[in-house]
């Protein structure tokens, strides 16, 4: 078992050949301690300055398949077959973690995965626990990493067609690297991610230059057996064609079946927002190809108990990728989105 040294970020050591496992202490809001971030970190003989890659699990408290993939690797991973570097967090939202929940509810009650606002929390050591993670993730592990890997899931919300995802992205260069590493994690879509949302640690990492993944490997607050392969055949595949582990790795799944997909949820017409609160009742399941205007699923409202299900139509024509998980959801919650299908 490893031994975890426990240490504040500015003692972080990134560069020093070698493996290290630490536990990164923020100071805690409340309690008289810290919180503690799970951060393993290999360093090969051929690691370069701002050069290597990082998996991050757990943005959202109540998504699992991320983490377990990574705890995996921990034992999997060979030191002396690292050549750059290898940072592994398996648990990055301690906080919302450690309560099942999306945000940290038991704290600030922040969403990580929106607190990469542009100029929020930066060495602002003060600010709540979320804003003072996001500024570890910017300090101290994006200046040593140009590929980031962010593993989600849908949690209680929302079921997808299991995917790796990216935003549109100007640079065809990076663009092209960025698709190649996506579809590596074998998942049958490649989702072309709309980038409105402010705050999203995917966006800031794409701005910064970096070639920057997320996924969808789950749903249901489970831990599901093939969202955990594909997340860990990414984070392999991404490490060894980006130099940082030594070996080879064979396509898995759709990518080696050649039955992978790649659709587009940039534009709002993709999606469908509950017009009123009730109960969602899936018609069609994710990944099923469907033209405008086919019923997906059904809304209910069980206070007019004799009135039909609201019928939820495709808005556009393409494949479902994400409808709603939990049958209770709210007026406009997301309950439906169509990607549009795109060629490679």
């Amino acid at each position: 078992m490893a031994t975890r040294s426990v240490v504040l970020p500015d003692d972080l050591d990134l560069e020093t050949p070698g493996r290290r496992d630490y536990w990164v202490a923020l100071e805690h809001d409340t309690m008289w301690g810290a919180h503690l971030i799970p951060l393993t970190v290999f360093v090969g003989p051929r690691a370069e300055p701002g050069r290597g890659l990082v998996a991050f699990g757990s943005t959202h408290g109540n998504e699992y398949e991320g983490p377990s993939a990574i705890k995996g690797l921990l034992g999997e991973i060979d030191p002396a077959r690292v050549l750059g570097r290898i940072v592994l967090v398996p648990v990055l939202n301690v906080e919302a973690f450690r309560t099942g929940t999306r945000d940290s509810v038991g704290a600030d009650g922040v969403n990580l995965n929106r607190a990469f606002v542009e100029g929020a929390g930066r060495g602002a050591p003060l600010g709540g626990i979320t804003h003072r993670i996001a500024d570890l993730v910017r300090r101290q592990i994006w200046p040593y990493v140009h590929v980031v890997l962010d593993l989600h899931s849908g949690g209680q919300q929302i079921r997808f067609a299991p995917c790796a995802s990216f935003h549109p992205i100007d640079d065809p260069e990076l663009a092209r690297s960025t698709r190649e590493t996506a579809r590596w994690f074998g998942t049958p879509l490649v989702m072309l991610y709309q980038n409105r949302t402010p705050g999203l640690l995917t966006s800031e990492a794409e701005r910064l230059g970096k070639v920057t993944v997320g996924t969808e490997l789950g749903w249901g607050e489970a831990v599901l057996a093939e969202g955990v392969r594909y997340g860990r055949q990414g984070i392999l595949a991404a490490a060894v064609r980006h130099g940082q582990l030594d070996g080879e790795v064979e396509p898995i799944g759709h990518h080696a079946s050649g039955t992978q997909f790649c659709a587009a949820i940039v534009d709002f017409d993709c999606y469908v927002p509950a017009p009123f609160e009730g109960h969602y009742e899936e018609v069609l399941p994710c990944g099923s190809r469907v033209a405008k205007g086919v019923l997906v699923g059904r809304l209910h409202d069980f206070g007019r108990i004799d009135e039909p299900g609201w019928p939820v139509e495709a808005p556009v024509e393409g494949i479902v990728v994400g409808q709603a998980w939990g049958a209770r959801v709210r007026q406009g919650q997301f309950i439906l989105c169509v990607g549009v299908e795109q060629s490679w």
